[in-house]
């Protein structure tokens, strides 16, 4: 597997290169790289399995370019290195396998290469290409805690002032991801019954009519009730007839 070396301090690639030296096998040096740009410049001009890639970069940080490299035919994986952790849920977010806080110990640092072995490029174009595949969970923050949720728990999303929360069946989290996002990644999976919510269709029960004379949804296992907007509401009534 070989491995970019990405972040703009000098001492911090020459400890990750005596670190992966150490490791050995399978694992070799592509090459090294102080911003984004450069790591974009070097996986396009090199073979690179897998980047070990800074947060906070000048010219270009970690973050934008790992979301240039996952539009490359062949990504590579990315495994994010940073002195600060307010950046893990975005990371996740963008499907990096693991994210390593500095300074960086041996042991975890191979694990965390471990978990990020896959399909080498020769064995890429070997089965003619690699197949991206919808995601099956998601990444949320539950306190100084951040977990990945199976999609088939979540009852449903609810944006609330700045953020996103999940609800699933024992309990709550907040995402950074945006509703919209949201619905636009998982249009099978959820719908839009409101400006700030989504259902799971697999926990959608039915709705009925309160007081007031509004309708809401009723969820499978759950005794929340959420309002429908009447934008959403022909939508809906279609949705449920046709199931």
């Amino acid at each position: 597997m070989r491995v970019l070396i990405v972040d703009d301090e000098m001492l911090a690639r020459e400890r990750l290169i005596r670190m992966l030296t150490e490791i050995g096998t399978p694992y070799q040096l592509a090459g090294e790289a102080a911003n984004g740009l450069e790591a974009i410049d070097a996986c396009q001009n090199d073979e690179v399995d897998l980047v070990l890639m800074d947060i906070s970069m000048p010219g270009m940080d970690g973050l934008t370019a790992a979301a240039a490299l996952a539009k490359s035919e062949m990504p590579p994986a990315i495994i994010f290195t940073t002195a600060y952790d307010q950046h893990a849920l975005t990371a996740f977010e963008q499907n990096a396998t693991d994210y390593l806080l500095k300074p960086i110990r041996l042991e975890r640092l191979q694990q965390a290469l471990e978990r990020a072995q896959r399909p080498t490029r020769a064995q890429i174009t070997q089965n003619n290409s690699l197949q991206k595949t919808a995601r099956t969970h998601i990444c949320a923050r539950l306190g100084r805690e951040i977990r990945t949720i199976p999609l088939q728990e979540i009852l449903f999303f609810q944006a609330e002032q700045k953020y996103v929360s999940a609800h699933f069946s024992d309990g709550e989290a907040i995402l950074e991801k945006p509703l919209k996002k949201l619905e636009e990644e998982f249009p099978a999976v959820f719908l839009r019954i409101h400006r700030n919510a989504l259902v799971a269709k697999s926990h959608l029960k039915g709705m009925k009519q309160d007081a007031a004379g509004k309708w809401r949804v009723t969820l499978q296992n759950s005794a929340i009730e959420l309002e429908v907007s009447r934008r959403h509401l022909s939508e809906l009534r279609g949705w449920l007839k046709e199931r």
